[in-house]
C-alpha cells in the first residue's frame, strides 16, 4: 500500500475506532505476522495465493457473504490485460511483484524459522533494464561493503540468475544467531553467507516457479566477492548480464542490524515465456 502499511493500518482503525471487520490477505506467512494481526484486531488471516472458494467460505463464516445472494449480482465485464509488449507497464509490473511477494513471504518464513526471529519485508521492486542501469535502480548505500553469492536457474525457457547481496555488516548478528563462537574471519563469512544465500535463493525461484507452474533447475552457486561495494561488483560482472528483468527484494531482521538483498535477473531471452506464463495465470 502506498502511504500505511498492513500494521499500520490495523493501528489506524483501532486509534479512529471504525467499526468494522479485517480479513488479511498476506504474502507474509511467518508465526508472528499471524499474531501481529490478530493482536491488532484482525479477525482472520488468509495467506496468499488463495482461491476464491476459500475466501467465500471465510466470509460466509463471519456472515460477509451468502452464495444464494449472490446468484443475482451481475458481475461487469473486465478485459483482460494483455502483456505481449507490456514490459515496464503497471500491469506487467504489478503481476510479477506480486508473484515476488508471495515468493518472498516464503522464504522470510524460513528464515524466521530458523533463526527465531521476525523479519521485515518492503514491497519488492520490479525494474526491466540494462545492465549499465542496473546500479542506479538499487537502493544500495555506496559507503556499504557487501559480500555476493550468485546462483543461476532456468526451467521452460525461463532462466537467470539469483544475485544474494548481504551487508558485511551484518556478520556479526548473524553469527549469533546461529549461535556460532570463535572468530569470525572470511571463511567463517563465507560459510554464513552461503547459509542465507541457500535459504533465500532456494525458497524464493521455488516460490516463483510454483506460481507460473514450472520447475527451475538451480546451478552451484558462485562467489562474486566478498567485502566490496556494489558498484565494484556490478562491474566486475557486467559481461555476465545484459538486458535484464531485475527483482530486487530486501529483508531486515527486525531488532538486529541485519540486512540483505536478494536480485532475481532474467535474462532477455526469457521475456517473452515469462510473458506466456503470466498471461496464462492471469486468465
Amino acid at each position: 500500500m502506498p502511504v500505511m502499511d498492513g500494521y499500520q493500518t490495523l493501528e489506524n482503525i483501532i486509534k479512529l475506532n471504525l467499526k468494522t471487520m479485517v480479513i488479511v490477505v498476506s504474502g507474509d506467512i511467518q508465526p508472528e505476522a499471524h499474531k501481529r494481526v490478530k493482536e491488532l484486531g484482525a479477525v482472520a488471516f488468509i495467506k496468499k495465493p488463495t482461491s476464491p472458494e476459500a475466501l467465500s467460505e471465510l466470509l460466509e463464516k463471519f456472515g460477509l457473504y451468502s452464495a444464494n445472494e449472490s446468484k443475482d449480482i451481475t458481475v461487469p465485464v473486465v478485459k483482460k490485460a494483455v502483456f505481449k509488449d507490456q514490459i515496464g507497464k503497471i500491469e506487467y509490473r504489478d503481476c510479477i511483484q506480486e508473484i515476488a511477494n508471495v515468493a518472498m513471504g516464503q522464504a522470510a518464513d524460513l528464515l524466521a524459522r530458523l533463526l527465531n526471529v521476525f523479519v521485515k519485508m518492503p514491497i519488492p521492486n520490479v525494474n526491466e533494464l540494462e545492465v549499465s542501469e542496473l546500479e542506479m535502480a538499487l537502493s544500495f548505500s555506496e559507503n556499504d561493503t557487501y559480500s555476493a553469492v550468485c546462483q543461476g536457474f532456468i526451467g521452460s525457457g525461463i532462466s537467470g540468475e539469483a544475485l544474494l547481496l548481504f551487508s558485511d555488516s551484518s556478520f556479526t548478528d548473524i553469527a549469533k544467531l546461529l549461535k556460532y563462537e570463535g572468530e569470525i574471519d572470511r571463511s567463517v563469512e563465507l560459510e554464513l553467507l552461503m547459509e542465507i544465500a541457500s535459504i533465500l535463493v532456494g525458497a524464493c525461484t521455488n516460490g516463483i516457479a510454483q506460481q507460473l507452474d514450472t520447475n527451475f533447475s538451480q546451478g552451484h552457486p558462485v562467489v562474486l566477492g566478498q567485502h566490496v561495494k556494489v558498484s565494484e561488483l556490478i562491474k566486475a560482472n557486467a559481461k555476465r548480464w545484459k538486458k535484464t528483468l531485475a527483482i530486487e527484494i530486501t529483508y531486515e531482521i527486525e531488532n538486529h542490524h541485519i540486512s540483505c538483498d536478494l536480485l532475481l535477473l532474467f535474462t532477455e531471452d526469457s521475456l517473452d515465456n515469462l510473458n506466456n506464463r503470466l498471461a496464462y495465470l492471469m486468465n
